[in-house]
């Protein structure tokens, strides 16, 4: 009955949708994301693990979600996106608990694989996919929605964690992390992806994607690559960087509450530019927008570049950085959809998913590399800035390929 639908999660308007969507995002980047940093010095010091043996649990973890990303995908558009988000939830609690049981280097290692799988399931790739499935004459607002909950992560959940660490110990603070994805995620995900969309198709299509066309055509264009080679670079620095902030703010003599503080401030900040984007967006050329967001973060990597690690320094690359990531975000999740395809967002996302992977693997451990106790973080902070400025510079030459093609 018409009626009776009208109170179905499937039939919920963009807002309230895309608000009880985010709920889950929050959870599960605090949970898994945003939370590793503070893990980092525990279990270096109980397992005796360098800086550099301890990133690499975190690249593992980006490498099997990359490995997964394409088959995540193809299932969503197949309209498989119920199962996929619910289970990714559950298999992620049940993770979080063997964590809490890690004794050796090796089960270090196996526990953020399996988490990574986990997140291949769960994070903003397959929820983009779903919204823009979903609302496909208005996914790019809705993916704004879907991300102001989802950025508040690391506000909230560094200090939450540190706390749930120094009161209960690190093993059951993880035991409370579970708890999340098990009794709020799981069952979010459940009841609200019900009645999924079928295959998506071209017809439904923004007036900026190109014509109806298969995915492996759409691998003979440049527009496909040079989004790719954005991706790889921009995703490889805000990779780097969440597990590495502490030990970066902490090399700024800023003291032991700053240094929580200041990263658990990025989600507000990226919140009010997300807030900024959402509110101001359609009095703004949309392709201007998606070429000078992705300036900020180098923006903000070259202040902690000049000011040399300085508690000024330290918080202008905070705002910068919290600004240009949360709209960052957006454009990530809209430029394949606005330049290359709309039906087939899922698909080509996910075949991003190994060189993404490899790039945000090999991120994390490669600024442990790059650290030493001479120079601190100076080498790994010219690379980021090099990372991110052709990253930006590729997805300038993928509008103009992709709006030259454009009859």
């Amino acid at each position: 009955m018409p009626h009776a639908r009208q109170h179905t999660p499937s039939a919920l308007a963009l807002g309230p949708f895309s608000f009880w969507l985010s709920l889950p995002q929050l959870i599960t980047w605090g949970s898994v994301f945003y939370t590793f940093s503070l893990l980092m010095t525990p279990l270096e010091a109980e397992l005796g693990m360098s800086r550099a043996e301890s990133s690499l649990a975190f690249s593992l973890a980006l490498l099997a979600e990359g490995l997964m990303a394409y088959g995540v995908g193809r299932w969503i558009d197949a309209g498989r996106e119920r199962w996929v988000m619910t289970l990714g939830s559950v298999w992620i609690g049940v993770g979080l608990v063997g964590h809490s049981f890690v004794t050796t280097v090796a089960g270090f290692y196996a526990v953020w694989i399996w988490l990574g799988l986990g997140m291949a399931a769960t994070l903003y790739n397959p929820v983009f996919a779903v919204v823009t499935r979903r609302f496909p004459q208005d996914f790019r607002r809705a993916i704004i929605t879907l991300t102001f909950l989802g950025g508040l992560a690391s506000t909230v959940f560094i200090p939450l964690f540190a706390w749930w660490m120094e009161w209960w110990g690190w093993r059951q603070a993880l035991w409370a992390l579970a708890a999340l994805q098990l009794l709020i995620c799981a069952p979010l995900h459940a009841w609200l992806l019900q009645a999924a969309p079928r295959a998506a198709r071209d017809t439904t299509a923004s007036p900026d994607t190109p014509a109806p066309t298969s995915v492996r055509e759409h691998l003979r264009h440049a527009p496909f690559w040079l989004l790719a080679l954005f991706m790889v670079l921009t995703m490889s620095v805000t990779s780097a960087l969440p597990a590495h902030m502490i030990a970066l703010l902490q090399e700024s003599g800023l003291s032991p509450a700053w240094v929580i503080a200041i990263p658990a401030a990025i989600g507000v900040i990226q919140v009010l530019g997300r807030l900024v984007l959402f509110v101001f967006e359609r009095y703004w050329d949309v392709h201007a927008a998606n070429r000078w967001i992705p300036t900020l973060i180098p923006a903000g990597v070259l202040a902690l570049l000049i000011g040399g690690l300085s508690p000024i320094a330290s918080l202008v690359f905070v705002l910068l950085y919290g600004l240009g990531n949360g709209m960052n975000t957006i454009v990530k999740g809209t430029a394949m959809a606005q330049y290359v395809s709309h039906a087939h967002v899922g698909q080509l996302n996910g075949l991003l998913g190994l060189p993404i992977a490899l790039a945000r693997a090999a991120a994390p451990l490669t600024l442990g590399l790059l650290w030493s106790p001479e120079h601190g973080y100076t080498l790994a902070l010219w690379w980021l800035l090099l990372a991110s400025l052709l990253g930006t510079a590729a997805l300038w030459a993928a509008q103009i390929s992709a709006r030259a093609a454009q009859p």
